[in-house]
């Protein structure tokens, strides 16, 4: 008889939870005095002919890091202290947004309204997906907020026109961003392999302006020349596709290609943004639990959204 798994959360005196880490449970509009809010949802626009592959993510992403509830305000040694560095929780779990497999339209509104909300409240949305269709909506929420700069994590570019007529899916993400006018810069970060860009993807994505820095081109230089690209006192928008690091990282995805970013590259990624300028929301998408191997997909992209909790609670 198989002995039962050990559970890290018994060993520090963790209760079961439902929210990221523990954090208070709350509805969307409720962030006032927040400097950040985490809310999830299945997908925002899934193509027919796929469905919504990771609609089960928000839920591993919150079980992977569970266990370390009781240890909220502990030493995290990714951010040279506590998540919340005062010892006051100053962030919140709103749940999963609603789902409809037959209304996108619906789904990406809810994604866009409780986003404003978030940013009404001068806290920071960290949004837990769901396939890559999700920051689109997401990036729609900063219309009318000044301009923003896009960091773009992704094996991908994400530049197509449209896929079998749907233009709102996981593979325009980065073009529908480049159409809109709160969108001034794009920095793209780790592409590799074959995906579905074509040769004139990426020369619109050059005409418009795009900084592409390759999954090759880091292992050779490093991410010093990414971060050179976003402009000092810039407001970044992470759009992290998980696919974007390693697959030995990060099992967990319909797109493995190997060479992906190191754990440590996108946390470095994530503390040198946030340096130049200012993090004004994240987006973990493209995780399929289904496709992990002993939960260390789901780890890793945990740790990188209590990462973005971190770098939120710090920012004045």
């Amino acid at each position: 008889m198989a002995g039962k798994k050990p559970d890290i959360g018994a060993m520090f005196g963790a209760n079961k939870v439902k929210t990221f880490l523990g954090l208070p449970s709350a509805k969307p509009g409720q962030a006032k005095g927040m400097k950040a809010a985490i809310f999830g949802i299945a997908s925002a626009t899934p193509y027919r002919h796929v469905g919504a592959y990771c609609r089960n993510a928000p839920k591993a992403m919150r079980a992977a890091i569970a266990g370390y509830a009781a240890n909220l305000l502990h030493m995290d040694f990714d951010l040279g202290g506590p998540i919340f560095p005062d010892g006051k929780v100053t962030a919140v779990d709103f749940g999963d947004l609603e789902f409809n497999t037959r209304d996108s339209a619906g789904n990406r509104k809810r994604v866009r309204e409780c986003a404003g909300q978030v940013l009404d409240a001068g806290a920071v949305p960290i949004v837990l997906g769901g396939d890559d269709s999700v920051p689109i909506p997401l990036f729609q929420a900063y219309e009318g907020r000044g301009k923003f700069t896009v960091l773009q994590i992704d094996a991908h570019i994400d530049w197509r026109e449209d896929v079998r007529g749907e233009k709102w899916g996981l593979s325009s993400t980065m073009r529908r961003a480049s159409e809109m006018g709160q969108i001034e810069r794009i920095v793209q970060v780790g592409q590799r392999a074959i995906g579905s860009a074509r040769p004139k993807d990426v020369s619109d994505a050059r005409k418009w302006g795009v900084d592409f820095f390759s999954g090759r081109e880091v292992a050779a230089h490093g991410i010093d020349p990414v971060l050179a690209a976003i402009p000092k006192g810039a407001k970044v928008i992470v759009s992290f596709d998980l696919d974007g690091l390693d697959p030995a990282t990060m099992p967990g995805v319909i797109g493995p290609a190997p060479g992906g970013l190191s754990y440590w590259q996108a946390v470095e990624l994530m503390h040198g943004a946030a340096k130049k300028g200012r993090l004004a929301g994240a987006a973990f998408v493209e995780f399929v639990p289904e496709l992990d191997v002993n939960g260390l997909g789901a780890l890793t992209a945990s740790r990188l959204i209590a990462l973005a909790l971190g770098i939120a609670a710090r920012q004045r």
